[in-house]
């Protein structure tokens, strides 16, 4: 007998170090550029996107609640930053390009789809992904950017939103990336123990890349003169699975009022959470209530 318990203890040991086994780098590939991603975990795959200015360790609070409920969790470098290829030139940060980045990596963990979280440029991205590659997306998690028809709404008629996007005007503009450091790009960051990696990732990524997402993608003008870049089309803007959108309501670049009226282009059923005391950055600002209402959400739609 007792060898018996023992033996069961030590499978179960072994059982558990597997199942918390150290994050793998990996890569996936779209055309000619290579897209470095970190997995962990077993199970459902979630693949994380994040945005300007991060990178995949944004998402390690995310990861870990994810894996120990049992998810397989992708989180990508976007090109441009940390260990991805940064392919020169506006166009290469076209949104097609960047939908590719995200189907590569989902092909490359030899799924035909999966659950995909996004925040700030990887929440644009990610919209995208629903739009133009339904087959993709089983869910659809996505933080602080609105979908597109309410983020063109509020660029026309919302001053407090027109006035938030003057950042990204100034980012538009040639030789912006001139005035950028690694330091002051991490700036953001308030854990002193990941502050250091923020700012070597930063210092591996092209800042000149990070601009071009702005470039090639965010609307131009604002008022009734707004555009929207060609390359931010899509055959329709309805989300066919459920999404949950969370956002910080402290956030000066995009407005909370954008959201309203999400539900009008979801097929299914549709999840807003608001944090008040959140900033921008809601997944750090609001790390407990982000962790638990991503897992308790995707549980009950397991």
């Amino acid at each position: 007998m007792f060898r018996q318990l023992a033996a069961l203890a030590l499978a179960l040991a072994m059982s558990a170090t597997a199942a918390h086994a150290a994050p793998q780098d990996r890569t996936a590939t779209n055309g000619d550029v290579k897209i470095h991603y970190v997995v962990e975990g077993k199970g459902p795959l979630v693949v994380m996107v994040h945005g300007f200015p991060d990178y995949w360790a944004t998402w390690k609070p995310l990861m870990a609640e994810l894996n120990k409920a049992g998810y397989r969790t992708a989180a990508l470098d976007l090109r441009g930053y940390n260990l991805s290829d940064k392919p020169q030139g506006v166009a290469a940060y076209a949104m097609p390009n960047l939908i590719g980045d995200v189907a590569a990596v989902i092909a490359a963990e030899g799924q035909k789809n999966a659950i995909v979280i996004g925040h700030d440029w990887g929440a644009a991205i990610s919209w995208q992904v629903a739009f133009n590659r339904p087959d993709l997306v089983d869910k659809l998690v996505i933080m602080s950017v609105p979908h597109p028809a309410g983020m063109a709404r509020e660029l026309a008629t919302n001053k407090a939103q027109q006035e938030g996007s003057n950042y990204a005007r100034n980012f538009q503009k040639e030789g912006s990336e001139k005035l950028l450091t690694a330091e002051g790009l991490a700036g953001w960051v308030k854990d002193p123990r990941e502050k250091a990696g923020y700012v070597e990732a930063m210092k591996r990524s092209d800042f000149a890349a990070m601009m071009n997402y702005y470039r090639a993608n965010y609307p131009r003008g604002s008022g009734a003169e707004t555009e929207k870049p060609a390359t931010m089309a899509a055959p329709n803007q309805r989300v066919k699975v459920p999404v949950l959108v969370i956002h910080g309501m402290k956030d000066t670049a995009l407005n909370a009022a954008g959201h309203s009226g999400t539900w009008n282009y979801v097929d299914a059923d549709t999840t807003l959470v608001m944090a008040p005391t959140a900033g921008h950055f809601v997944q750090h600002d609001a790390e407990t209530l982000v962790n638990k209402t991503v897992r308790g959400w995707l549980e009950e739609r397991r």
